[in-house]
């Protein structure tokens, strides 16, 4: 039987090689942060060398039933996710989401990998993806690939290797903000009220926007010819678009009333709870790429946070991915490299959750061949099989990293649409449809894996 060897120990990573060796693979999961004469090796973004390090939110989106990232993660729960099911057991409150505590995520995906005797630790970077007949390979090298890897990849895929810039949020001390000038609240009284919300009136609005656009970029000169994610802009580019963007967009007030005046203001900015001591909360949609100290003065005009200790200032980082339509097949193997599989952010998937998700299909799928079997993909009407569809699929020269959303699904038949006015209603529909479909392909699936084990106690 094939080893798989996993690149990567982000979110894909370690979600692949967890899915492997529980179906019976040898799995050497690499990654090139390490310690090294006892000082820590790290990438720009990240602080630590922990298996799975939230380097942006702590938020792994949506939790209200029949929404688009609802239905991803519940396909994923039904496919025995690692990551997600350690995502659930250390959730914090936050209103209709999952968001979880970082650093004990961080923790219990290292216990789940130690308690693993299949899977082989090693702290090294990898450099180049030579072929090896009893090795397949799952790149989940992730955002900050290092140039070498890259050059490699770039080598190997004869395509364009894209690279956008993404974004940190700032966190806060939550013991600086004056809680007499917030209030908790959630989106229309939707789910719990674990939000701080930093009410602002017109005038502390237009000070703050000001001060914003004319706030000095870090570096400038390096970000001239940054190509960002539209799905994560600055805050200071969201700005400059116009006066109203902040307040239609991470500043959006809409439902989330003031119950001390009764009356909505004209501007917020959320913060969301880091972890479960509540000892800190990061900006909601806040990140940026302003100076470290141009930051802290723009920050202390949001109420509340006059006097705020910032634990950590937004950031900026390289995201590279590749040009997956042109490179990979809907099992997420290398189109001219069979043995070699693509997950996470660097095959174009954006977001904590579809990152999990990737990981999870290319584990799935490399076991499957490495025990001798085809894996069937799967349906394009659930949320991993539009998902996979869109980033194998799409217009290569048009291409950008998606999260998932109901416009990757595929939509109901239009005489449904017709007679079916209400958007719910269709979400639900649509969401029914998706896991039928996968509940099929998964018991196909697992009768598979029936043989595999089979076959295993043979041997």
């Amino acid at each position: 039987m094939k080893k798989i060897r996993v690149i990567g120990g982000g979110l894909a990573g370690p979600e692949a090689a967890l899915t492997a060796a529980a179906l019976g693979c040898e799995v050497e999961l690499y990654e090139m942060r390490r310690m090294v004469d006892g000082r820590p090796l790290l990438t720009p973004a990240h602080q630590t060398t922990e298996f799975g390090e939230l380097v942006c939110s702590n938020s792994l989106k949506s939790e209200s039933p029949n929404t688009a990232p609802w239905l991803l993660k519940q396909e994923m729960r039904r496919a025995g996710s690692k990551l997600i099911a350690l995502a659930d057991a250390t959730a914090v409150p936050a209103g209709h989401a999952l968001a979880v505590d970082r650093v004990e995520f961080s923790r219990l995906i290292a216990e789940a990998i130690d308690a693993e005797p299949r899977i082989k630790v090693i702290r090294e970077e990898v450099t180049e993806l030579g072929e090896d007949p009893d090795v397949l390979t799952i790149v989940a090298s992730g955002p900050l690939t290092s140039d070498a890897l890259s050059k490699d990849i770039a080598r190997l895929t004869g395509a364009e290797h894209l690279a956008f810039y993404d974004s940190i949020s700032p966190i806060v001390d939550a013991e600086t903000i004056d809680m007499d000038r917030v209030y908790f609240a959630a989106r229309w009284d939707k789910g719990t009220a674990d939000y701080i919300n930093c009410p602002m009136t017109r005038e502390e609005y237009d000070v703050f926007l000001n001060a914003l656009v004319t706030a000095e970029a870090a570096e400038a000169k390096e970000w001239e010819k940054a190509e960002y994610f539209e799905g994560c802009l600055p805050i200071e580019i969201l700005a400059r678009r116009g006066p109203d963007t902040l307040r239609f967009g991470p500043m959006k007030p809409v439902g989330l009333r003031d119950p001390r005046t009764g009356k909505t203001p004209w501007a917020v900015v959320q913060l969301r709870k880091e972890n479960l001591r509540a000892d800190s909360y990061n900006l909601v949609g806040f990140q940026n790429h302003l100076k470290y100290g141009e930051q802290a003065k723009v920050l202390r005009l949001i109420p509340g946070l006059e006097n705020a200790k910032f634990l950590r200032y937004g950031q900026i980082h390289r995201n590279t991915y590749i040009s997956s339509p042109q490179v990979l097949d809907d099992r997420l193997r290398m189109k001219t490299r069979p043995d070699l599989f693509f997950a996470g952010q660097i095959s174009g998937v954006e977001g904590y959750t579809e990152s999990i998700a990737s990981g999870l299909l290319a584990g799935l799928y490399a076991a499957a061949i490495a025990h001798g079997q085809e894996p069937v993909a799967t349906p394009r009407q659930t949320a991993l099989g539009s998902l996979v569809n869109y980033i194998t699929r799409a217009d290569s020269k048009q291409f950008q990293p998606a999260n998932i959303t109901f416009d990757l699904l595929v939509p109901l038949e239009e005489e449904t649409r017709k007679k079916v006015r209400d958007k719910k209603e269709r979400h639900r529909m649509v969401c029914e449809r998706a896991l039928e479909a996968f509940d099929g392909w998964w018991a196909e699936f697992k009768t598979q894996e029936s043989l595999w084990r089979i076959l295993l106690q043979e041997r």
